[in-house]
């Protein structure tokens, strides 16, 4: 029988989950869904999806980890991992020389240094406005009447940017307003929205220390133009990035429950 560890990030836009075979950390299958109005059933859903993905059934489950900002509503046996730990740990397993983890998710930032053994040492969050998270972008490329998917691609278009205010989304949106109304293009716009958010995400790292190498993960990690803009302001030339950026959180809880368990 294959025993396995089911990991889950409960956010508050959305649920990841990833199921992982306790015998070799190998991921088997990954999931994801909305949150919506009711958390709890967008939780089993996910969970469902993922033992069909990965061809197991509950019986085959040992454990569930949990992380993320809505632990609270994780089932009763599940076994919780803050999201600091569980970014250290799954960046370390993508990348082993791994020192400073960027996770930059719908509604929060934060910054975490780990050690060569993918522990949590030090860690900085966002948590004044969700200005500098992906809610941000969404917010921004509702003002400018564009898709979100193709904000990024727009932004490499700018060779300058205006200047936006990201200490709140609400005043950002009334900048970006002032700037249509004044006939900016778009494209440097879009750009001014990356960095304003990678400004603040570069003052985060710039307080916790700039150690290499640097991994981002988080669903912003597949946006090229947040990476452009946070290199720029990093002044580095390379950002570690995983296949799966967005399933890091889920990942990392499972690896550390599954280690648990596998102890004498």
């Amino acid at each position: 029988m294959t025993m396995v560890t089911v990991g889950l990030d409960i956010g508050t836009q959305s649920v990841k989950a990833i199921a992982l075979n306790n015998a070799d950390d190998k991921v088997l299958g990954r999931a994801q869904t909305f949150s919506g109005f009711d958390p709890v059933a967008a939780i089993q859903s996910v969970t469902e999806q993922v033992l069909k993905i990965s061809g197991i059934t509950q019986e085959d489950v040992a454990a569930v980890a949990v992380t993320g900002s809505s632990v609270e509503l994780a089932p009763s046996n599940a076994v919780t991992v803050s999201m600091m730990s569980a970014d250290a740990k799954a960046a370390i397993t993508f990348f082993p020389k791994a020192q400073t983890i960027i996770d930059v998710g719908a509604e929060e930032a934060r910054a975490v240094k780990c050690d060569e053994r993918g522990v949590m040492t030090d860690f900085v969050v966002n948590e004044r406005c969700a200005a500098g998270a992906g809610t941000f972008i969404e917010a921004m490329a509702r003002a400018l009447e564009i898709k979100m998917e193709d904000m990024g691609a727009l932004s490499l278009k700018a060779e300058r940017a205006s200047s936006i205010n990201a200490s709140c989304v609400i005043f950002g949106e009334s900048d970006v307003v002032s700037l249509i109304h004044k006939q900016e293009p778009k494209h440097e716009i879009a750009r001014a929205v990356y960095d304003a958010m990678a400004d603040r995400v570069s003052s985060m790292v710039h307080r916790l220390g700039l150690n290499p190498d640097f991994v981002l993960v988080g669903g912003v990690a597949k946006d090229v133009g947040f990476i452009s803009s946070l290199k720029r302001k990093l002044v580095i030339d390379n950002i570690l990035i995983p296949e799966f950026p967005e399933y890091a959180g889920a990942l990392g809880a499972a690896l550390i429950v599954a280690a648990k368990g596998r102890k004498p």
